[in-house]
């Protein structure tokens, strides 16, 4: 299957771009809930992992004093957005959508290495997240390569 079939596969609705734009709200709901609980002050809850608070409150939370669950929000509303649109027959946003991920991904690899070493503590809803966007990454790189 070439690019242009993954992104217009003949019926107005192209499958992979349109998967991509459902995973990317998981991502979105992920950071707006994150965000949610910063500006209002209560603690997540933490069941799985036991160490959101010392990640939401470390030092590497916050960007400028904005939570970098804000950033997250808007860089899954972004990539919605183009996964969407794309889906929709735009072949070069799906494109665009294929680079924000890759860095999306690469900034997630750098936040799972601080919560592993210099945090020592993880964070289940930042590990969604990280998941979220890798996958979102591996969606767009193996259309790069789909074959039917």
């Amino acid at each position: 299957m070439s690019d242009a079939e993954i992104v217009n596969e003949g019926n107005g609705i192209a499958k992979l771009p349109l998967a991509a734009a459902l995973l990317a709200l998981v991502g979105l709901f992920d950071s707006i809930y994150l965000t949610i609980h910063h500006y209002t002050g209560e603690n997540v809850p933490c069941s799985v992992t036991g160490g959101c608070e010392m990640v939401l409150t470390s030092a590497w939370s916050q960007i400028a004093g904005y939570p970098l669950s804000i950033f997250g929000a808007a860089a899954y509303f972004v990539a919605f957005s183009l996964a969407l649109l794309a889906a929709f027959g735009n072949r070069p946003l799906w494109k665009l959508f294929g680079l924000q991920t890759l860095v999306m991904a690469g900034f997630s690899f750098w936040l799972i290495y601080l919560q592993a070493f210099v945090i020592g503590a993880f964070c289940q809803f930042c590990l969604l997240s990280a998941a979220t966007s890798i996958t979102l990454c591996i969606i767009a790189l193996a259309s790069r390569f789909w074959r039917s």
